[in-house]
């Protein structure tokens, strides 16, 4: 019987008692001294070892509902209504202190983003003992030899050794499983995971769903399972509750869900999930088809005209790029070791065209990205812009080089000063570079905006004031305000809702073919890369490790990090779920090599034309 099998066999009992039933709950803040509500008459089960998924974009309020249930909420601002059944318990109606021992005992949380959760001055140990002390009559040196049979479960390599750690010696992927092993330290009969992959690597998002789905089948543990990523859902959820704006317009099986769905933002969602191995029949890239969330109505999926000029020179040349960080020790500071984050990595990039850069975090994509703008210097290497070389070029002539190669950045709350307008932002690079007036300035941003997407009115509010995906479109805007010829898109849409990520793709496919711009789109997303891009590079320790057509990468790879990334793609159909795990939980190996380390000369086996694999 395989995992799979089991799986669904103790997650759908007949007539098991419900674990959790939620009633008619209805969220509200207060605004401007009235009662706005978020959250409005949400209603459903789950059953000893099922998982449920909550799914819906950023506003919806699937995050509200799970902070609602755990009573996480300002009680001064905010106002919760209806039933939560626990255990014959209707948590609403306890009081604070009895809430506080069914939190993290009945019921524990796992949020988004390990870093914030996890407190940086006590080791990673500490924290998870304490959960166990909290709740229980053990000892500490009990709490302790607990604590680490529970990181050795959730498969955190040399877990004894690790107790004493802090967590920022963990990598993204490992915290989230500290995460994890606290959340089940005391055996709750309710698991709440709040966009626990969102931020992760697709390897190390296949690891932690396997995790989640081994330990509740071991545990008999219930999961309310939080995402608003339609392949997530597909591969763990028995059922789904589908939100909108604050309602629920669909609940059901996720294979009815899936195959049957009725309401239109339900269509409109999986319309925008991106399927590996849906491009084949296509030799450019594909916008999404865009549908109304209201009516279900959807556009027809354009492929985009080709816009790749392949006579003369292309636009970007990269040889040998290198970039090492030296490791200094002792009182003189004497270098002790290197960090090779980008090693000897070479590519072309044309007019018109996207070539993705794609691997795990710490794989040197970002930094490849960095290090052409010369926002960190290379080691060695040439990077030629237009026939250019950029890394021999004094302060002045770089800045007159920014002008063609413009950045977009992931986080674009982080890259927007808040304390300046939009429309400021975006005039900043045109005034800063004496491109016009502030007049000019002003006509250009209204332009920008509009072609973006927005409207020129938007130009007097604040960051504060957008969505994660109008921010992007903002980024964007800057971007283009200085007439780029070549855009570095660093994971600008990983962190984007599947219907934002939809959009802003189709408005960068859409700025491509108009302005025949030329992209290097870094990102993890393999799906997001196959529908993007002409060519693909796959990093690997710093290294391009396969190159190729973007046909050629995906229907033939011949790496065996290719094949891994490949596989670990959720598959947005719940009848193609993955039927065996990942392989055991393993970090992206240090890069981090000897002061005289001299590195391997990499050769490379052609495999078609313009196809080539590292040996």
């Amino acid at each position: 019987m395989t995992t799979q099998q089991a799986h669904t066999r103790q997650t759908t009992p007949a007539e098991a008692q419900p674990v959790l039933s939620v009633e008619a709950l209805r969220t509200s803040f207060r605004v401007d001294g009235a009662w706005k509500p978020v959250v409005r008459d949400i209603s459903f089960t789950i059953a000893p070892a099922e998982t449920v998924a909550i799914v819906g974009e950023s506003g919806s309020g699937k995050s509200v509902t799970s902070l609602s249930i755990m009573r996480l909420l300002q009680p001064d601002t905010s106002r919760i209504e209806g039933r939560v059944m626990l255990g014959g318990r209707d948590l609403l109606s306890l009081p604070e202190p009895e809430m506080r021992k069914v939190r993290g005992n009945d019921v524990a949380m796992i949020f988004q983003e390990p870093m914030t959760s996890l407190n940086p001055l006590f080791t990673i140990g500490d924290q998870i003992s304490e959960a166990i002390l909290c709740h229980t009559a053990m000892s500490k040196a009990d709490a302790r030899a607990e604590t680490v049979r529970i990181l050795e479960k959730v498969r955190i390599p040399s877990a004894a050794s690790r107790f004493d750690e802090y967590p920022h010696r963990f990598s993204g992927g490992m915290r989230q499983r500290v995460m994890i092993a606290m959340a089940l330290a005391t055996k709750p009969k309710l698991l709440i995971a709040d966009e626990p992959t969102t931020a992760l690597d697709v390897t190390i998002q296949g690891q932690i769903l396997d995790l989640i789905r081994m330990l509740q089948d071991e545990e008999v543990t219930s999961v309310l399972f939080i995402t608003h990523d339609m392949g997530v859902v597909a591969e763990i959820a028995d059922r789904t509750v589908v939100m909108y704006r604050g309602e629920q317009v669909e609940t059901g099986r996720t294979t009815d869900i899936f195959h049957r769905g009725q309401h239109p933002y339900t269509r409109a969602l999986l319309s925008a999930v991106p399927v590996l191995g849906a491009m084949q029949a296509y030799r450019r890239p594909l916008r999404f088809p865009m549908v109304d969330p209201a009516t279900g109505l959807s556009d027809v999926p354009v492929e985009v005209a080709d816009t790749v000029i392949a006579s003369g020179e292309p636009i970007l040349q990269v040889r040998n790029l290198t970039k090492r960080f030296d490791i200094h020790t002792g009182l003189l500071g004497k270098v002790s070791g290197r960090v090779h984050a980008v090693e000897n990595v070479s590519f072309d990039l044309r007019a018109g065209e996207t070539l993705s850069l794609v691997g795990e975090s710490g794989c040197g994509k970002s930094t490849t990205g960095r290090a052409i703008l010369r926002l960190i210097e290379p080691s060695s290497g040439s990077v030629l812009v237009e026939g250019r070389e950029v890394l021999t070029l004094p302060k002045r002539d770089l800045r007159e080089m920014r002008k063609s190669v413009q950045m977009i950045f992931q986080d674009p709350f982080a890259s927007l000063n808040p304390r300046m307008t939009v429309g400021a932002a975006i005039a900043e690079p045109y005034l800063e570079h004496r491109l016009g007036s502030s007049k000019e300035a002003k006509t250009m941003v209204a332009d920008l905006l509009e072609k973006v997407g927005l409207t020129p009115d938007m130009a007097s509010r604040y960051p504060h004031a957008f969505s994660g995906g109008q921010r992007q479109r903002i980024s964007i805007a800057r971007a283009l305000a200085l007439s780029p010829k070549i855009i570095v898109a660093d994971e600008s849409v990983s962190a984007l809702d599947v219907s934002i990520k939809a959009q802003v793709i189709n408005l960068m496919l859409d700025l491509q073919q108009s302005l025949n711009l030329a992209f290097l789109f870094i990102s993890h997303d393999m799906a997001v890369v196959e529908r993007v891009s002409h060519r693909v590079a796959v990093m690997y320790l710093g290294e391009i490790v396969e190159i190729g057509p973007r046909s050629a990468v995906f229907g033939n790879p011949q790496h065996a990090y290719t094949k891994k990334l490949m596989s670990a793609v959720p598959v947005p159909d719940p009848d193609r779920r993955r039927e065996t795990p990942m392989a055991a939980a393993e970090e992206l190996r240090s890069q981090i090599r000897p002061a005289d380390y001299v590195p391997v000369q990499r050769e490379f086996r052609v495999v078609s034309e313009g196809h080539l694999v590292a040996i």
